[in-house]
């Protein structure tokens, strides 16, 4: 029932039409941009549960206040304190190599805002416990949810992240002017 809700809601209501081709193994990261609006965590939940998964995501730890903290918990969230250096690469990594199943979706950028320089967690994560990354664009103009690339990464991060930022270079957030590559 929440499945069907769900994808009636996504692709009825919003209009988004999906088009996936890569397979998604057992063990996965999503790397998901543009990253412009709130919006967007609303359409990934859709998303997620339209097709029968559940994906966690990373969010800054001031968003888990009462009570949304619950909720977001529920829906996958793991609070992130940003301005504090930990070893949360090794920490997810470890997670994802000891689960069954690991689904854990990132916006590169890091922020709503515009940034050239993106965050490389994600990338890490992937390579540590050595999970490939899915390339996800969220196009809001063209209403399209799509996933046409996977990235196996192999410790050339400069180069990996300029094929991922390439990859991305022509979607269009909710907001434009709040992505750049």
């Amino acid at each position: 029932m929440k499945q069907k809700l769900c994808r009636k809601i996504l692709t009825k209501w919003l209009g988004f039409s999906i088009d996936v081709t890569e397979a998604q193994p057992d063990k996965f990261i999503i790397a998901l941009a543009p990253h412009t609006s709130n919006w967007d965590f609303i359409i990934g939940i859709l998303y997620c549960r339209a097709m029968g998964f559940k994906c966690d995501f990373m969010m800054k730890k001031s968003w888990f206040f009462w009570p949304l903290g619950p909720l977001m918990r529920h829906l996958g969230g793991i609070p992130v304190e940003r301005n504090k250096k930990m070893s949360l690469t090794d920490q997810m990594a470890k997670h994802a190599k000891e689960a069954e199943q690991f689904h854990l979706c990132i916006t590169p950028e890091g922020t709503r805002k515009a940034v050239t320089e993106w965050k490389k967690g994600f990338y890490y994560i992937a390579l540590k416990a050595e999970l490939p990354i899915l390339l996800y664009a969220l196009d809001y103009k063209k209403k399209l949810i799509s996933c046409k690339k996977t990235i196996i990464p192999n410790g050339n991060v400069e180069e990996q992240i300029a094929e991922i930022k390439e990859y991305f270079k022509d979607v269009k957030g909710k907001i434009p002017k709040n992505f750049a590559v």
